[in-house]
């Protein structure tokens, strides 16, 4: 009775056990693996019969299809030949067609010592440990491919937008429109000295200012010569405008003026925006292979710095903030800071204005960076002054005894520096310094156009990385899709061998219930 109840439970085996489990109780045998070698030779010769035999139906064919057959699958194929012409016998009972020879010795020999049992648990180990875990993961990894190209097409598409932008942003700065970089320059450059001659017109508004400079230096100092040394250019240029150089040197009116154009070379104009990133030669190969922008991009133009003064930011940006006193150095030439101070002109016997000498005052970089320091220390003055009157009457005690001139309500010191800012905010806008950068040295026309230029560029290194991603994102969907079947197929492949076993094994055991546990069950 008690072998009766023992009888009836099932046989669980572990599907990683199940190979030594079949040979502990002699199932199989340690020579299988030879079996199955030879097998495995003679399945491809049998292949090739029952192809030139040409009984096959849809589903022998699809048998053959498959690169290795297992028992189970040999065993159906052998079945469908069976009923086939190919399945005939000869009057001592064996099979007449070569194929049908060589499936029926290839299924003897599956079944001695129980090969096909240890092919089967092989399988089902080799499956489940390897070949379904190994697509599971080539698969995880075109997905996380899909998230990661995303990704970089988002940040691409973005870095594009925001060159392309930063590119605007800077031809507006200048006052072009970005379209012909060097003829729209050439065009403003060529209108610069009628521009800086409106700066003479406005220093015209800060002739109180200055009178008010005089006077307070005088009183503070008590010294009615002092005021002799302030703002001397600034001074020149109320009295008699934006002069030549010559005239603010030797204090004399040049005869003649040599003609100062600039002249920028337009030969190498191309219109931006003609070509597509399509049109740019990358030095490299065509496909996806071809550029390695890496995951992050440096957007680093680097330093563009001309000798006589201005730079481009490190970022990119053509941005040329406005100067206070302390961050700059103007850079003030000793022999222009005093009129006739032993100019070149002034020891000829010519009065023929020509060189730098030829330039207006503010044309003239020397004499333009001590016009604006002129500009800075009146401001840094009524600055100071504009402090020192919003706490009251501080110094009305020390300024009991002082002329009528320096006795200014605070509304009119106010006025006055906003005057002397507005100036000075002009001279020194963006656009102002680099035309006076140009006016300085026409090469930097080249080099303000290729900085400009450099954001669309890699704008477009932009865009055909965002096409170059978007086309391995697209191959990792394909092999995505390509492998789902494959993982299916084995899943299905898996499952039915385990099924096939659990019935051969069951029969060895009086038709017992036998399961193989484990991990297979979760595929």
């Amino acid at each position: 009775m008690a072998q009766k109840s023992l009888e009836a439970l099932p046989i669980d085996i572990h599907f990683n056990k199940l190979l030594d489990w079949l040979t502990n109780r002699r199932h199989c045998t340690q020579q299988c693996q030879a079996i199955l070698t030879g097998i495995r030779e003679k399945q491809v010769k049998a292949k090739e019969h029952t192809e030139e035999d040409g009984h096959m139906t849809a589903e022998v064919k699809e048998l053959l299809s498959i690169p290795q057959l297992n028992y189970f699958q040999v065993k159906r194929l052998f079945d469908l030949l069976k009923v086939t012409e190919a399945g005939k016998k000869n009057l001592i009972g064996q099979f007449t067609v070569q194929c049908m020879k060589d499936w029926s010795e290839i299924l003897k020999l599956y079944e001695k010592d129980g090969t096909y049992l240890a092919e089967s648990a092989q399988a089902i180990v080799r499956n489940v440990n390897y070949e379904v875990p190994a697509v599971k993961k080539q698969i995880s990894k075109c997905q996380q491919t899909q998230k990661d190209c995303l990704r970089k097409e988002n940040e691409y598409t973005a870095s594009a937008a925001d060159l392309r932008k930063q590119y605007t942003s800077s031809c507006q700065q200048i006052g072009i429109e970005g379209v012909k970089i060097k003829t729209e320059l050439a065009g403003l450059v060529k209108d610069l000295p009628k521009e800086l001659s409106k700066f003479a017109e406005s220093a015209r508004s800060l002739n109180d200012a200055v009178q008010f400079y005089d006077s307070f230096t005088k009183f503070v100092i008590n010294d009615e010569k002092v005021s002799d040394s302030n703002l001397l250019l600034l001074k020149h240029i109320l009295s008699r405008g934006n002069t030549t150089t010559f005239e603010w040197k030797t204090g004399r009116v040049p005869s003649h003026v040599e003609d100062q154009d600039i002249s920028i070379d337009l030969s190498d104009e191309q219109e931006v925006g003609a070509g597509g990133p399509e049109d740019i030669d990358w030095g490299g190969q065509d496909g996806a292979e071809a550029i390695d922008f890496g995951d992050s991009i440096d957007f680093d133009i680097g330093d563009i710095t001309v000798e006589s003064g201005g730079v481009l930011a490190a970022d990119g940006e053509v941005v040329l903030e406005n100067p206070d006193i302390d961050a700059i150095d103007w850079g003030a030439v000793d022999d222009v800071t005093t009129p006739g101070a032993g100019s070149s002109a002034e020891t000829g016997s010519s009065d023929t204005a020509t060189g730098k000498d030829a330039l207006s005052i503010i044309d003239n970089p020397e004499t333009r960076n001590v016009f604006i320091d002129d500009l800075l220390e009146l401001q840094a003055f009524l600055s100071q002054r504009s402090n020192e009157m919003s706490h009251g009457n501080t110094d009305a005690n020390h300024l009991a005894s002082a002329p009528s001139e320096v006795h200014i309500d605070a509304d009119k010191v106010t006025s006055m520096l906003t005057q002397v800012k507005d100036i000075l905010d002009q001279l020194t806008s963006v656009q102002m310094q680099h035309l006076m950068l140009i006016r300085d040295s026409p090469r930097y026309v080249d080099r303000l156009r290729d900085s400009l230029r450099q954001k669309l560029i890699i704008a477009d290194k932009m865009a055909l990385s965002e096409r170059e991603t978007v086309a391995v994102r697209h191959e990792a969907v394909e092999e995505e899709e390509g492998l789902k079947p494959q993982l299916d197929a084995l899943r299905k492949q898996t499952k039915v061998l385990k099924t096939q076993l659990e019935a051969e094994i069951s029969k060895k055991y009086n038709d017992r219930k036998v399961n193989i546990i484990g991990e297979i069950n979760t595929l």
